[in-house]
């Protein structure tokens, strides 16, 4: 039996989230599964990934192929799976979770401080006048006539 690790959409609709399953490759994407190795949340800012270390490592020893996408997942915690086939474990974590960091293309801006500028006199304005009106003025109105009648 050819074994997969992949994602398993689970979630509502427009908000998907992933775990990370162990399943027969003939079974569907959603459908049934051997074993439940972690969780992926691609929603939250940085992207949330649960592993269980173990697990993971196991079914590679195994034979399981990870699809790309969790090859891409089990890279940020520095599993290999081809290193891991050959007997070489990975270095281990301090725990089963992890937060992404978010992805940088540059290093953070240095701030810097804002140069001092002298303070300006107040500037004296004229406020505008305020009217209030006091009267009502009644504008009349003169009826139309009503359909059917004569002038």
């Amino acid at each position: 039996m050819p074994v997969k690790m992949r994602l398993r959409r689970v979630g509502a609709k427009h908000q998907p989230s992933y775990r990370i399953v162990v399943a027969d490759s003939r079974s569907p994407r959603d459908g049934r599964y051997l074993d439940n190795v972690g969780f992926y949340n691609p929603r939250t800012n940085p992207a949330t990934i649960t592993l269980n270390r173990e697990k993971v490592i196991d079914w590679l020893r195994r034979g399981a192929q990870p699809t790309e996408t969790v090859e891409i997942l089990l890279k940020k915690f520095d599993i290999k799976p081809v290193d891991v086939r050959k007997g070489q474990l990975p270095e281990e974590t301090t725990g089963l979770a992890q937060q992404m960091p978010a992805p940088r293309s540059h290093p953070a801006p240095v701030p810097t401080p804002a140069p001092a500028v002298a303070e300006a006199p107040p500037v004296a304005t004229e406020e505008a006048p305020v009217i209030e009106i006091d009267e009502t003025v009644e504008i009349p109105v003169e009826e139309a006539p009503r359909p059917g009648e004569a002038e």
